[in-house]
């Protein structure tokens, strides 16, 4: 985690992702840290270059004496946009970090090009309640409050939720008092409704269709107060959806950041394989083909190679020994081109294709290492 200064407290972030590629800023909720967005940086960081950072209190980041203002929670998300030099970005953000997203969407429009607001409102419950719970956690501390949290959270029947717990616990355990009660008292005194209308982005609201800190019945009021919004409502959900469906998550937010799995596709077989052999494919394309290219775009590269749960160099590495072990040399030649660019070291190559020798046998393996000599132009490999 690398850290900036703003307004009195150290603000702890960190990038995952291509240095070139579009922006993509996520904030997590009340009680967690970055670590929520663990199981879905894999996918979006093909895409993206992936900007998480903590709020005030949480993780990383130091607190400041509360109560906090939702103007100081968007203050902190553009002074890491701003540490970074990204004039504009697309933003992700998850229960409080919806609402920060939607105030920064507001109040700064040029600076947001898409936006996901998930398990989020315009208010979250009375003043008084967050009041109270504030006052709570200054006296006992955060973790007091797993088993509540853990309760709404998750969906009773969802099946990791052992697991979900102790993620939780251990998010908690670095959360400050101070800055989770200044967190708090942001969101009692927050109200966005008379903002949305000036939210420019196009925005998908994601809700849980079992969640009771944002019931549906809200998450619509906010999509039909957002113009031209689109609401998608994620069954068997609760309020924590990045741990509890990450891969729904993860396929609605590079659906509506990205376009239809086809255009994305696109963009991840370009990268992989290079915007030569796609022109070239294009070029000798034919209408008999076409919906066989369509399909392999779609499924292959839109859909596949963009799941969460195996990075890019990964699914690499993993092609490459597999494409050994099938003897398509042709299409070795072209993946081990793609695994360099995915940041697939020279040395790393060399180690899949002596496990390859293991496996697929000594003949595939020197005809691929013959392929990596010529590929990688290294008389060595």
């Amino acid at each position: 985690m690398d850290v900036l200064e703003h307004r009195g407290a150290t603000i702890a972030y960190r990038v995952d992702g291509p240095t070139g590629a579009p922006v993509l800023l996520l904030a997590n909720s009340l009680g967690t840290t970055t670590a929520v967005w663990d199981d879905l940086v894999p996918a979006l960081s093909q895409r993206f270059r992936v900007v998480r950072y903590d709020h005030r209190g949480h993780g990383g980041s130091l607190a400041t004496p509360g109560p906090y203002e939702i103007e100081l929670l968007g203050g902190d998300a553009l002074a890491v946009l701003d540490h970074l030099g990204v004039e504009a970005a697309s933003i992700c953000r998850l229960s409080i970090g919806g609402a920060v997203a939607m105030w920064v969407a507001a109040q700064h429009p040029a600076r947001v090009e898409g936006l996901v607001v998930c398990c989020a409102a315009a208010r979250f419950g009375s003043p008084g309640d967050w009041t109270e719970r504030a006052r709570f956690v200054r006296e006992h501390g955060p973790t007091v409050l797993l088993d509540t949290l853990v309760q709404r959270w998750f969906s009773p029947a969802f099946a990791g939720l052992d697991a979900a717990r102790r993620r939780v616990e251990a998010m908690l355990e670095t959360v400050d008092a101070e800055g989770y009660a200044g967190c708090c008292e942001a969101l009692g005194t927050m109200d966005l409704a008379g903002e949305l209308a000036r939210i420019a982005a196009p925005t998908l609201v994601v809700a849980g269709a079992l969640d009771p800190a944002v019931p549906t019945a809200a998450a619509l009021e906010l999509a039909t107060a957002v113009s031209g919004s689109t609401l998608l409502v994620l069954a068997d959900t609760a309020h924590l959806a990045a741990v509890e469906q990450p891969v729904r998550l993860t396929e609605a937010v590079l659906g509506h950041l990205c376009g239809p799995a086809a255009e994305r596709g696109e963009l991840v077989r370009r990268r992989v394989l290079g915007d030569d052999h796609v022109e070239r494919s294009r070029a000798a394309q034919e209408a008999t083909t076409a919906g066989f290219v369509d399909l392999v775009t779609r499924m292959a590269w839109g859909e596949i190679w963009t799941r969460p749960g195996l990075d890019a160099r990964t699914r690499s590495c993993v092609t490459v020994a597999m494409l050994v072990a099938l003897g398509r040399f042709e299409e070795l030649e072209l993946h081990l081109a793609g695994a360099r660019r995915n940041g697939v070291t020279r040395d790393e190559l060399v180690e899949v294709l002596l496990q390859s020798a293991l496996y697929c046998g000594f003949p595939a393996a020197n005809r691929a290492f013959a392929l990596a000599r010529t590929v990688l132009g290294d008389d060595d490999a």
